[in-house]
């Protein structure tokens, strides 16, 4: 019997409960799925015929661990879904620079390596009244600070240091974040499945769930799939899964993330959702493992 793990992180052991529903069903699909800790030095990777990224959701926090570890995994020649490769680019929020030159609209941003000498006001366009300002190896808001533009200087001292360690993003605050929300579009296999759009509590402007934001399930119109469908075509390997997350401004998608490392997928807002997850994964363990 073919063998996988489903990758989470020590706060999640056992992964999140919509995940957990996908481990039943790859067993009635004669594969064995466990939950395993990417870090947890006891595991013998070697046993596992493929590894699914999941709840893996400490990686941020510990960006160096990580790279060796996708390097070790890498060197085993151990299936992975996503792809290490795509998971080393896509977990550098830098991706989004290239994403811009090829022609995808995003929001506005301004893209800043490791500097000693932080300077924002000289970066900050006159037209932005506020911004918004984090790391470009980042999850859940981490290290992510609002500002207005009067507070520009207290901003550039307070990352300084930061700014001395890690890569920036400076990204223009779009205040239809706290009215209209942020909306998100699954793909299995490139293929769209569903939607859901996320708001944040009263008076903030992050989404996370942990922040008070609430999700709900959206359906999207068929310009927005269209404009999604390209952005997830603009990589050009296998996908068994993406996340697109973004905001409609004047009723242009601007893309907030590609996200292809360990996206929540709201697997219980679509119907038969979790099994078409597994379908796919099913579908794309088979083709790297055909002894199988």
């Amino acid at each position: 019997m073919i063998k996988i793990a489903l990758l989470t992180c020590k706060e999640f052991p056992d992964l999140i409960p919509t995940d957990q529903k996908l481990i039943p069903l790859f067993q009635k699909r004669h594969i064995e799925a466990e939950a395993v800790i990417w870090n947890d030095e006891s595991i013998v990777w070697s046993d596992y015929h493929a590894l699914i990224f999941r709840n893996t959701w400490d990686y941020y926090l510990m960006d160096e661990s990580f790279s060796l570890w996708l390097d070790k995994i890498e060197s085993f020649g151990i299936p992975t879904f996503n792809p290490i490769p795509i998971i080393r680019k896509n977990k550098h929020k830098f991706y989004l620079s290239e994403m811009a030159e090829s022609g995808i609209t995003i929001i506005p941003s301004i893209f800043i390596p490791k500097t000693r000498s932080l300077n924002l006001s000289s970066l900050l366009p006159s037209t932005w009244q506020q911004a918004v300002l984090k790391p470009a190896i980042s999850a859940g808001s981490y290290l992510t600070r609002r500002f207005d533009v009067k507070d520009i200087e207290n901003i550039s001292e307070e990352y300084e240091t930061i700014a001395n360690e890690k890569d920036l993003i400076l990204q223009k605050f779009i205040p239809e974040i706290q009215t209209d929300g942020e909306i998100s579009l699954v793909f299995f296999n490139k293929i769209f499945s569903h939607a859901a759009k996320k708001t944040p509590k009263e008076g903030d402007f992050r989404i996370q769930s942990q922040f008070g934001g609430k999700y709900m399930p959206y359906q999207p119109s068929e310009d927005l799939l269209k404009t999604a469908q390209s952005i997830v075509n603009y990589i050009n390997e296998d996908l068994l899964y993406a996340r697109v997350d973004g905001i409609l401004i004047d009723d242009v998608f601007h893309l907030m993330e590609l996200e292809l490392i360990e996206p929540d997928l709201y697997l219980d807002f679509a119907e038969g959702a979790q099994q078409k997850f597994v379908n796919d994964a099913v579908r794309a363990i088979h083709r790297d493992n055909p002894i199988y």
